[in-house]
């Protein structure tokens, strides 16, 4: 797997020499635009929206409105904002992993010790596994700079992309009002919040969903027909204390599956 950006992490006067690897890859099927009368495949042309005639590359500028009206940007007016270019991700400070909410996490990508590294490396990411601490601080990929985070997980350093503040919709945008839920609701919802606990592991989720629309691809291409989906509809009581009686006496065996597969599949303790 070939590195997209090497250069090193810094906190203090600590400084490692590092590669980056992505550490997501899309497995979403490809799909192509075609004309459904000869299966020919679809162009798209950039189009004068006064003429109606196609415009070249060569004459295309980026424009942003500003109170209606455009303001032309060249290449230099982009270089002149850009963030100074580094070959170091410095870490300013050091959190609690449990500090940094989920919503702000963006991209994932793997670290590992370039040539020479590997010590400092090593000592970086146990230090932060013992004390649950990750290194926040700044990057600059792709002339964008952004806030990161570095944890260690499976023994390995991940960095995390973060997104600015002002990327995130303002929560109180969305509160609803809720009535005060009842005492024995909430009773029987912890009571069955509890039953349900259990260990996570992502393998246990499956794209069942890429599997399905793959049969029909190939069931397509053969000639063949597939039986049309079952619906089913799940029935549910009115009475809310109803449904948490229900819940809370159906079979055990509803959840007993999801528990021992992801007991089973829990990762092995670290070894050094």
């Amino acid at each position: 797997m070939r590195s997209i950006w090497t250069g090193s992490v810094a906190f203090g006067l600590v400084n490692i020499p590092i590669k980056l690897y992505s550490a997501v890859q899309d497995r979403a099927l490809d799909f192509d635009m075609l004309d459904k009368k000869d299966m020919a495949n679809i162009h798209f042309k950039r189009v004068n929206a006064n003429t109606g005639k196609e415009v070249a590359w060569g004459n295309i500028v980026k424009g942003y409105n500003l109170d209606g009206k455009y303001v032309v940007l060249t290449d230099k007016d982009f270089e002149s904002a850009a963030p100074e270019k580094t070959k170091t991700i410095d870490l300013h400070l050091f959190v609690d992993v449990t500090e940094v909410d989920v919503i702000l996490y963006d991209s994932a990508y793997y670290l590992a010790p370039a040539k020479g590294g590997e010590r400092a490396f090593g000592l970086l990411e146990e230090a932060l596994n013992k004390t649950g601490m990750a290194g926040v601080g700044t990057f600059v990929l792709r002339n964008k700079e952004k806030p990161v985070l570095v944890r260690s997980a499976h023994g390995l350093l991940i960095l995390h992309t973060l997104r600015f503040l002002n990327e995130i919709r303002d929560p109180s945008d969305f509160t609803v009002k809720t009535p005060a839920p009842k005492k024995n609701e909430l009773t029987m919802a912890k009571s069955l919040v509890t039953s349900m606990q259990s260990t996570f592991n992502i393998a246990d989720f499956k794209d069942g969903y890429t599997a399905k629309l793959m049969k029909v691809i190939r069931a397509k291409a053969s000639g063949k027909k597939l039986p049309a989906p079952k619906v089913s509809v799940p029935k549910f009581a009115d009475d809310l204390i109803e449904q948490l009686q229900q819940s809370l006496t159906r079979p055990a065996k509803a959840t007993k599956t999801v528990k021992k597969s992801a007991k089973k599949a829990a990762p092995k303790k670290r070894t050094k």
